[in-house]
């Protein structure tokens, strides 16, 4: 079975009502064909932008999720709302999430089962900071995030935390080899991206690496010319 190659962007805390939708209009006016692709804009723009990609290929998913189903908790935002408001990906357990705000291995894990629970297709990220690769704990630190996860149909996303937002990135061997190591624990069929710092300029070549399936989008994504050519790298791979 084929597995499918995704690009996802996310979109972070980025955005205005006239921004988004230019964004997205020339996103659906410029999409290449051979890699799904999925926009996660922040919870306030979900629903508007839902109705603009009424009708096309293109996918809406959410940076976040609670894990609870409902009840008093303020700000928080529920599986079953993110479904109904016609999204069918959501990341969960993103760096900035596991470092700024605490979320540990078991709360990333209880997200990841309320977003399958609601029909949701859960972006489970995993990855190390630079100490723990150059400590070579790089594939403990990610076996362990894995570990923690009752994983079954989602994504896996290899986000290094030293190359989220700082400029840097991993060689694609570098990435090939963690995915490489994470595809072991896996189905073949699961779907692996990466992220870290893919530009229009270094996609084609980390997208070339036989286990990695695609990517998670941030600053790029922000960008159409650029989303646009990071997709046509991932719709072109193996051709």
């Amino acid at each position: 079975m084929a597995r499918t190659r995704l690009v996802a962007g996310n979109w972070k805390m980025h955005g205005s009502r006239p921004a988004n939708r230019a964004l997205v209009d020339a996103i659906l006016k410029g999409l290449p064909r051979g890699a799904e692709c999925a926009v996660c804009p922040p919870f306030p723009y979900l629903a508007e932008v839902a109705e603009q990609l009424r009708g096309s290929s293109v996918a809406l998913g959410a940076q976040n999720v609670s894990e609870h189903a409902q009840g008093a908790h303020t700000g928080e935002v529920s599986a079953a709302m993110l479904k109904e408001l016609g999204c069918r990906y959501v990341i969960v357990g993103h760096s900035e999430r596991r470092q700024i705000y605490g979320e540990t291995d078991a709360q990333v894990a209880a997200k990841f089962a309320a977003a399958r629970k609601s029909g949701l297709t859960p972006i489970l990220c995993v990855g190390e900071t630079l100490a723990e690769r150059e400590a070579g704990r790089t594939e403990d630190v990610v076996a362990r995030q894995l570990g923690a996860v009752q994983f079954a149909d989602g994504v896996l996303a290899y986000e290094p935390v030293w190359a989220i937002g700082t400029g840097r990135n991993a060689t694609p061997e570098q990435a090939q080899a963690v995915h490489a190591f994470l595809r072991k624990r896996l189905s073949e069929d699961t779907t692996i991206v990466y992220g870290g710092s893919v530009k229009a300029q270094n996609a084609a070549a980390i997208f070339a690496m036989p286990d990695v399936d695609g990517g998670l989008i941030g600053g790029a994504s922000l960008v159409a010319e650029d989303f646009l050519a990071i997709l046509q790298a991932a719709g072109t791979k193996g051709k």
